[in-house]
Order: structure tokens, then sequence, then C-alpha cells
């Protein structure tokens, strides 16, 4: 009988421990949601340590895209941290040559700045984002610019410490 009992004890024990590691991971996934939409991101070259060139695409938010256009990817990146800042008095959110820097609204998607860099692609992969980053003068990789801009399908992931994205397909190229 002392046998049976301890058992018994020995399963409720890996039960519970069982449920008290799959619940929070469970509500975790239903908190994070993924949906489908249409982006216009931007496109740059971004030139690695190896001597590989990639391809970088960067998601700005609309309230962000007037004031980063001739920029470098870098200088609109500290533009959107200092906007989502709860310390616009920090070094690096003085002297960007703004007078005023624009609110995100709630809701808005993104909710921040994201980039993916494509590396060693191969020439089936993308093809259309291929031929059309070849194509580009080199200058309009450098510096955001309207005519680098391609429409594409992405997933958008939100998830509580960080939200994500991810290309699923290139639908055309600029001008659009």
């Amino acid at each position: 009988m002392p046998t049976k009992l301890l058992r018994l004890t020995v399963r409720g024990l890996l039960l519970f421990s069982l449920c008290a590691v799959a619940l929070p991971a469970i509500a975790h996934a239903q908190s994070s949601g993924s949906t489908g939409m249409e982006a216009i991101l931007f496109v740059q070259s971004l030139q690695m340590k190896d001597g590989q060139d990639g391809i970088q695409l960067a998601w700005i938010p609309q309230p962000l895209q007037r004031l980063c256009l001739g920029r470098t990817l870098q200088q609109c990146s500290t533009i959107d941290y200092c906007v989502r800042t709860t310390n616009p008095g920090a070094k690096m959110c003085q002297n960007l040559g703004i007078p005023r820097l624009p609110s995100y609204p709630s809701g808005m998607v993104p909710r921040r700045l994201h980039s993916v860099t494509l590396m060693r692609l191969t020439p089936d992969y993308f093809a259309n984002l291929q031929d059309f980053y070849h194509q580009l003068p080199r200058a309009s990789l450098e510096h955001l610019s309207l005519k680098a801009r391609v429409k594409a399908r992405v997933r958008y992931t939100v998830k509580p410490d960080d939200d994500d994205f991810d290309v699923l397909e290139i639908l055309a190229v600029a001008p659009f």
C-alpha cells in the first residue's frame, strides 16, 4: 500500500511540474501572434567584413520615413531609438538635426524600425529583388531612397519582449 501511495504522489508531482512548465509556454504562444501583410521595405547594401555583399531590407515606421530619406540606415535607427526611448536627453539623441521628433501612434505596425540582411542568396531566391539590387546605383543603396524600395509580403510576429518580421515574397520593386 505505501508503494502505491508513493507512486501516486510521484505521478502527481510530475503532472504538476509538467503543467507548471507547459501552461506558461502555451500562454506565451497565445500572446504572440503572427500576421501576414504587405509592407514597403527600403533596400540597402551592407558590406560584410569578409567582403561579401548583403542585401539589407528595412521596414521603417510611417512617421519616420520622411525624416529618414537621404540618411543612412544607422542614422534612421538612431532616430527610431530616440522616438521610442524614455530618455530623450540621451547623448545619441542630441544634435540629430530634427527640431521635433514625431511620436508613434499606439497600435502602429511596425512598432519600431526592423531590418533583415539577406546574404549568399541563390540566383532563384528573390530573383526580382536581386535583379533590382544589382541595377540600382550604389549611392541609392547607401542612403535611404524612394527609388530603392520593394513591396513585400511579410509575416509580422508580435512578441512580449520584441516584435519580428520575415520576408515571404517580393511582390514589386520601385517605382510603384
